[in-house]
């Protein structure tokens, strides 16, 4: 079991930055793949970025060069820094836990933190 709490969203400008924290509990972080999603007003949710446990990241097309996901297992915590952020990567951001245990997938999600980017 894995329990997620994000922090660091906020309001900020055009071409500012913010860099979210995932915090989770559990002794066996380290073995997880992570992952970062984000929900617009009136939208579906959609994928942002993958960390999985080989280093290996992937990002959605939209914030490639401007996004990093990162984690320090010591601290169990999984990062995102976003840079030049624009009106669009306004929504409610959660991270995601997820490994296969014995062929079943078990997902773990946060709460979700707002960032509205806004002059």
């Amino acid at each position: 079991q894995v329990q997620l709490a994000e922090s660091g969203g906020d309001l900020v400008q055009p071409g500012g930055s913010l860099r979210l924290s995932c915090a989770a509990t559990g002794r066996i972080f380290s073995i997880y793949t992570m992952r970062w999603y984000r929900q617009a007003p009136g939208k579906q949710r959609e994928w942002v970025a993958t960390l999985p446990t080989d280093g290996n990241t992937a990002y959605e097309d939209s914030v490639k060069g401007r996004f990093t996901i990162s984690r320090d297992n010591a601290r169990n915590t999984v990062y995102l820094q976003m840079n030049s952020l624009k009106p669009e990567d306004t929504a409610v951001y959660y991270c995601n836990a997820i490994r296969v245990v014995d062929g079943n997938l078990a997902s773990y999600w946060g709460q979700g933190t707002q960032v509205t980017v806004s002059s």
